[in-house]
């Protein structure tokens, strides 16, 4: 039998190195595009209380987004110094004196040896994590600098923006596309975006406050340590109530007791108050989707990859809808 003749026409060819081109730019401006995403992501989580100032207080559009700004860094600053020194004290002097609080249980050596390991390991890492995410991102301070100033101009415009990017295009048939497309990104990325923000921050303040209260040591890492794990959906509250556990039982049977009961507490005070409340705009995508993005994002990018994976998931899923299935759907 005769073999057939295969042909690539001169199109196909110029289509594929035309593909691996962009794909070759894409990867060689990734930084860029980075920044970019992170100053969108910004801007839907600012500019509803931008348009607030704007529109509500009659305070110009200019004054509100700089008022804004310095509310935001004012606070994020104020945390900074005050949370973080003791965190970091209390966080090392708690990994040291995991063992001794182990011990107390008294469970079977293996048990306790790889839980000594996993809790020394978590909690040990955690400070310089957290101060190593800080020191690389203010350490490039034009990276930095480039993302406020992209999210600066993304706010100021945002009322036009759907006309300057459609002029981009070079196609005002898309106008109306682009302005749904925002539309949707705001409310279903700044609704996350926002709803994470407050949910976590709720969580890690009412754990303090619980702990405290029942006289635990070493509150402030565990609540932040919880207030971190609540971005897991399901599994991060477990995780983040298990060294609280082990120290309470560590101190005597009761207090793990109450500490276990704090856990569930919180846990269902945000499964059925917070969550409803804060989480009523989110972009709904489903938990399996949340957790396996934030895997994949680690594994990626490490922790910046963690924290903008589920974002970039919402921005991907929006994007498809409004440019693809329904040109799809129209099609038909």
């Amino acid at each position: 039998m005769r073999a057939k003749k295969v042909e690539i026409s001169h199109r196909t060819i110029i289509f594929t190195v035309a593909f691996l081109a962009f794909l070759w730019l894409v990867y060689y401006i990734r930084d860029v595009i980075l920044q970019i995403f992170v100053a969108l992501l910004i801007m839907t989580i600012l500019n509803p209380t931008v348009s607030k100032f704007n529109k509500k207080l009659k305070i110009p559009r200019v004054a509100s987004v700089l008022i804004v700004y310095l509310f935001v860094f004012g606070f994020i600053s104020f945390g900074m110094a005050v949370a973080i020194p003791p965190f970091a004290e209390q966080t090392t002097s708690f990994a040291n004196n995991i063992p001794a609080y182990i011990e107390e249980l008294s469970i079977p050596d293996f048990i306790a040896n790889g839980l000594t390991q996993e809790l020394a390991s978590l909690l040990g890492n955690l400070p310089s994590q957290i101060i190593r995410l800080s020191v690389s991102i203010f350490s490039n301070v034009l990276s930095v600098f480039s993302v406020f100033i992209f999210a600066l101009y993304f706010l100021l415009a945002r009322e036009n923006l759907n006309t300057q990017l459609a002029e981009v295009f070079n196609d005002k048939t898309i106008e109306q596309k682009i302005e749904r497309t925002i539309n949707k990104l705001e409310l279903k990325l700044g609704g996350w975006a926002r709803g994470q923000i407050i949910l976590m921050t709720m969580v890690g303040l009412l754990t303090y406050i619980g702990l405290s209260l029942i006289g635990i040591p070493y509150a402030l890492p565990l609540a932040l340590l919880a207030g971190i794990l609540e971005i897991i959906p399901n599994i991060g509250p477990f995780l983040s109530a298990i060294p609280a556990v082990v120290v309470g039982f560590g101190i005597s049977p009761l207090t793990g007791i109450a500490v276990a009961a704090l856990g569930i507490l919180i846990q269902q005070v945000e499964n059925y108050v917070f969550v409803p409340k804060v989480m009523q705009k989110s972009a709904g995508i489903s938990p399996i989707i949340t957790l396996l993005s934030l895997l994949i994002g680690f594994k990626v990018a490490g922790i910046v990859g963690a924290i903008l994976s589920v974002p970039v998931v919402i921005t991907t899923k929006v994007i498809v809808e409004e440019f693809f299935s329904l040109d799809f759907m129209h099609k038909q």
